[in-house]
């Protein structure tokens, strides 16, 4: 049966192949009933498109402007294999009329370069630098589902679940982080039916494991590793220390998170003022939580007089404001899961979550951008903000915009004059809330 990944296993006829799978497509999105010729890997991924609820008729939208797209691009370590990414992809994309693309580990579209002619074709279908082609956006497609799935794969016409790439055939392998298998993201080989061979798949596996190798090559010795804390999103942190990956309990998520935004450090009594709700709990106290903290995380646990993280601590929630400052908003919240720490109740915590929260509101209602605004609304944090909603109405064409006012009505309705004196007319989300200001 050949390579169950490749679109097309010898011997098969292109013509009759297409018609089959286009009668396919039609059966599964009529029904969701997988039938005819469809691969297992093409049927798997059509029915996480099913369950992300993706239209047949989905398109793509830039998430990367110019401004935002350079830097990203110029730091990404991919940008180091460009050059062989062109040396070995770039004649035959030239004399097959095909696309060289590079997408990052999320499906974003990094690099798209290739024959004019063809380059033409892909910027009416949406296929560009900075545009989103993850699976989850985009259904079915090289790129993407190599990236969400970690392995090679060759999509053929029908197969890809939005109709509009229908006409394309393309395959694509995944490039990982020779030294710690992170996946960096995909690199891929677009174009007609002419890839539509098993030999397309077989050469674009052999371009990844060339970056792999260059990569290695480019870096003998790994750079020092730095602690991290992802806190956003999550009751209880996470930190990586010292090749080790903890989750912490509330409390030491609160201190951890606390000392990240205060990394010239914080005396005992600022620190207790921070996490405790009750002014009258003892010093004794927060000793004794620092001192569980140390039992469990050795030499990563925080040095005291004044409490400070042991060294370099990279939060996910300060990298965020960084971006947020710089004005890259998209890059910003393309991996934003939530608020800070969303049921702590510690005075610092929720300070911090509030600030953090209204400068990425802010930044997305002033970006007026449709998919940022709609992304914001379906989170829990922006599904009951009347302003977010009207900026989306207004950022939406007209014969969108009916759902969104029939919500900032409802919640007009459901909120009445009764706005918090520090919410500017919205409503904030149900965070548990601490006893004193």
């Amino acid at each position: 049966m050949g390579d169950p990944s490749v679109a097309l296993p010898g011997g098969a006829d292109p013509a009759a192949r297409t018609r089959e799978l286009r009668r396919a497509h039609a059966a599964f999105t009529r029904d969701g009933r997988v039938e005819g010729p469809v691969r297992a890997v093409i049927a798997r991924s059509w029915r996480r498109c099913a369950r992300a609820r993706l239209s047949p008729e989905c398109a793509p939208r830039v998430e990367l402007a110019e401004a935002e797209l350079r830097p990203y691009r110029e730091e990404h370590p991919l940008a180091r294999v460009m050059p062989l990414f062109r040396d070995l992809v770039g004649a035959f994309a030239a004399h097959g009329a095909h696309l060289l693309a590079v997408c990052d580990a999320q499906g974003s579209l990094l690099w798209v370069e290739g024959e004019p002619g063809t380059l033409r074709r892909a910027e009416g279908l949406g296929f560009v630098p900075g545009a989103r082609w993850a699976e989850s956006a985009m259904g079915t497609n090289a790129p993407g589902t190599a990236v969400a799935t970690g392995e090679p794969v060759q999509v053929f016409g029908a197969e890809h679940f939005s109709r509009r790439v229908h006409p394309w055939t393309c395959a694509a392998a995944p490039v990982r982080d020779p030294r710690t298998g992170r996946l960096l993201g995909a690199v891929d080989i677009t174009g007609g039916d002419g890839l539509a061979h098993p030999h397309s798949l077989g050469f674009v596996q052999a371009v990844a494991r060339a970056a792999e190798a260059q990569l290695t090559l480019l870096e003998p010795d790994p750079p020092t590793a730095r602690d991290t804390l992802a806190a956003l999103g999550q009751d209880e942190a996470v930190l990586v220390t010292a090749g080790r990956k903890l989750r912490l309990g509330r409390r030491h998520s609160e201190i951890m998170a606390l000392l990240a935004h205060h990394p010239e450090g914080l005396s005992g009594e600022e620190l207790a003022i921070a996490l405790y709700e009750d002014e009258s709990v003892s010093p004794v106290t927060l000793r004794a939580e620092i001192s569980r903290m140390r039992a469990l995380l050795g030499p990563s646990a925080p040095l005291s007089r004044p409490y400070r993280t042991a060294g370099p601590l990279d939060a996910d929630f300060t990298a965020l404001t960084r971006q947020l400052a710089a004005g890259a908003v998209s890059a910003a919240l393309h991996h934003y899961p939530g608020p800070l720490l969303p049921a702590s109740t510690a005075p610092g915590i929720v300070r911090l979550r509030r600030r953090i929260e209204d400068q990425a509101r802010a930044a997305v209602i002033a970006r007026a951008d449709a998919g940022l605004l709609t992304d914001w609304v379906c989170g829990s944090w922006g599904a009951d903000d009347p302003e977010a909603w009207r900026a989306l109405a207004a950022a939406l064409p007209p014969e969108r915009r009916p759902a969104a006012l029939a919500r900032v009505r409802a919640l007009d309705r459901e909120l009445g004059a009764r706005p918090g004196p520090d919410t500017g007319g919205r409503r904030r989300a149900t965070y548990p809330q601490p006893a004193r200001s």
